[in-house]
């Protein structure tokens, strides 16, 4: 005997590209958009009854045409304009989960319409909506660090199979995979006349200063272990952020291995290094308020 257990369906990375025109002055918003919808999907799993399923080829093209309706801003408003759509238009639709990637671009010098793809991280959100409460999920990935001292790393545990040695200096790096919750993220986006203008919570200003949180715990910690580093900055982003009340990182050590330069009649006090890529050591963890609301559906 078998039954039916949680699903859901969508379509995956949709890219999408809308330019907004000024005069000359042109600019883009380059994403990539995954929808997933789940609700009363018995039947179409049962019998194959698709009565209650909306196309994956309509959920990329109701991307597309928000895209030119509404324009797109923040990525996370966009995101939950899709998830509302979706659940509030139909009917066996109970819940609607959005997914986002912006790839940044940078204007190439002076003109307004030239751009060149920008060396940055990528900017992520997620949104869910069941039809009266949003939860969103925003942050970024591949956002390489690195310093060149401040860094130690000693006093370990030991076994027969340990040969790292001990040191009291070494390079640290990472590319930061990080992603926050938003302690409350209602916004009245569910008219289809609304445009990206009338939001209200500056997701652009939440995104830009646990950025610049991240960056600098990252910077200021004298760090006696990445996972000393990463506790500073989940701290550092709930401080800047007060509407942020939680915070999951994936950090990676980048390690760099000092070269033995001996060989040749050279010394090497800290100077030329081996960057290995693999295997790393993965440090995660999970930053929060006490008072952080529950969860919900949000990591899902």
């Amino acid at each position: 005997m078998a039954v039916l257990g949680p699903n859901r369906y969508g379509k995956a990375e949709t890219r999408v590209v809308r330019v907004t025109r000024h005069g000359d002055a042109h600019r883009i918003k380059d994403l990539t958009v995954s929808t997933s919808l789940s609700g009363d999907m018995t039947e179409v799993h049962l019998s194959g009854d698709n009565s209650a399923v909306l196309p994956t080829d309509t959920q990329k093209n109701t991307v597309f045409a928000f895209a030119k309706k509404h324009g797109i801003g923040a990525i996370e408003d966009f995101a939950l304009l899709l998830a509302r759509h979706f659940a509030d238009s139909q009917p066996a639709i109970h819940h609607a989960r959005v997914a986002v990637e912006e790839h940044a671009w940078e204007r190439n010098g002076a003109f307004g319409h030239s751009f060149v793809r920008a060396g940055r991280e990528v900017r992520t959100c997620v949104a869910h909506y069941d039809g009266t409460t949003a939860w969103v999920v925003s942050g970024l990935r591949d956002l390489v660090v690195l310093n060149t001292t401040n860094s130690e790393f000693w006093g370990f545990a030991k076994d027969g199979y340990t040969t790292l040695p001990e040191t009291r200096d070494r390079v640290l790096a990472t590319a930061v995979d990080v992603a926050w919750r938003h302690a409350d993220a209602s916004q009245d986006v569910t008219q289809d006349d609304v445009t990206q203008d009338d939001v209200t919570q500056d997701w652009d200003k939440t995104y830009e200063n646990a950025r610049a949180a991240l960056l600098a715990a990252f910077a200021d910690t004298y760090s006696l272990s990445l996972q000393q580093t990463l506790y500073a900055m989940g701290t550092r982003v709930l401080a800047e952020c007060p509407g942020v009340c939680e915070v999951r990182l994936s950090l990676p050590n980048k390690h760099h291995f000092l070269v033995d330069l001996a060989p040749f009649g050279l010394d090497n006090d800290g100077e030329v290094f081996f960057a290995a890529d693999r295997p790393y050591g993965l440090i995660e963890g999970t930053v929060l308020r006490e008072d952080a609301p529950a969860a919900g559906p949000a990591w899902e």
